[in-house]
């Protein structure tokens, strides 16, 4: 690239022509009007959602290059769609950006984000931009779902098996490791590149619908209930218990977790990585026992039941082994933004 290009600044093309740069990652097609038309099928029902992500909050330099950035603000708000049992239409974009920002970084944050997109035929199909004292990310995320086939918090029950689709805090041990180098020489080489990579290019969960669609038989009403972990296990299943009025028991033992994890950390230290870490765009589904055996072995690698729904509403971490004792989760022991 021209040095002269990269150097150059926001505040020297301005908003046409920031918006002339961006608009070659949108199809011509779609953008151009005020607003995006996005035709969908039949008997569908559209599921909305949006993500903002803040400079030094969400994202650094530090941590993430802009490809890195673009790719993760795309993965949360797939990953949200994924969640709700939906298929991606398309994404707007608002972008608030200081004047200096080099044209060229926001060049490769849209870079990331179609190169996100694309693995799921799915494309930015607007948005604004606007002066702001903070590189601002707002995205708004657009699916289809069948009504009879949509996932939610609230449809958990006595009796069903809590699944997850993958391990749990491995993008919270890579961001470690990207902030505190010199904890890169306890891992091997293999294994510190995959935990930085699943923190840098996290994989949304789009693959599980066609599975669950695949084992559940055929019925009027939908068996799973679930969300997203990008908060965190602990506060995904929290979450699901309270919007279903039901508790649950989390078998310590059963939670999947990271090889490199042996012989790094303690036990506790991975147990909190993986109830509280966050960022690994999980799924975490409940239902019927024998549904969640055959999704787990069709899943593979990573999945596993980690516990079942009860009645009350207390939320128990629980060593079958007992050589823990049994711990009562909360809200409280997660991240949050306007935590002091």
């Amino acid at each position: 690239m021209n040095s002269e290009l990269s150097s150059q600044q926001v505040k020297d093309i301005g908003e046409q022509g920031i918006l002339e740069r961006l608009q070659r990652f949108c199809p011509p097609e779609i953008i151009g009007d005020d607003a995006a038309v996005i035709v969908t099928a039949p008997k569908q029902s559209l599921v909305v959602t949006t993500d903002v992500l803040i400079d030094g909050v969400h994202f650094s330099n530090v941590t993430t290059s802009p490809e890195d950035a673009g790719w993760r603000a795309a993965a949360a708000n797939l990953s949200d769609l994924a969640a709700m049992g939906a298929s991606p239409l398309g994404i707007t974009v608002g972008l608030g950006l200081p004047g200096e920002v080099r044209v060229s970084w926001v060049e490769r944050l849209y870079q990331g984000m179609t190169e996100c997109l694309q693995k799921y035929n799915t494309s930015i199909v607007g948005g604004d931009v606007v002066r702001s004292p903070v590189t601002t990310l707002a995205i708004t995320a657009f699916g289809q779902v069948n009504p009879s086939q949509i996932i939610r918090r609230s449809a958990a029950i006595v009796g069903d098996a809590i699944v997850v689709t993958g391990v749990h805090g491995a993008s919270h041990a890579g961001l470690e490791l990207l902030l505190h180098p010199e904890l890169q020489q306890s891992l091997k080489d293999q294994e510190k590149t995959a935990l930085i990579r699943t923190h840098q290019r996290p994989q949304p969960r789009l693959d599980v619908l066609p599975i669950l669609l695949k084992i559940l038989t055929p019925n009027s009403q939908f068996p799973v209930a679930g969300m997203d972990s990008s908060d965190g296990l602990a506060d995904a299943i929290i979450q699901i218990c309270r919007a279903s009025c039901v508790g649950a028991v989390l078998e310590r033992r059963q939670i999947s977790l990271p090889a490199a994890f042996d012989n790094w950390l303690t036990q506790e230290q991975a147990l909190e990585y993986a109830l509280y870490g966050g960022e690994d765009f999980e799924l975490v589904l409940c239902l019927p026992q024998e549904s969640a055996l055959a999704l787990v072995q069709h899943l593979g690698q990573g999945a596993a039941i980690v516990g079942k729904i009860t009645p009350g509403s207390t939320v128990l971490l629980h060593d079958e082994q007992k050589k823990f004792p049994d711990q009562v989760l909360s809200l409280s022991q997660g991240f949050q933004h306007f935590k002091s």
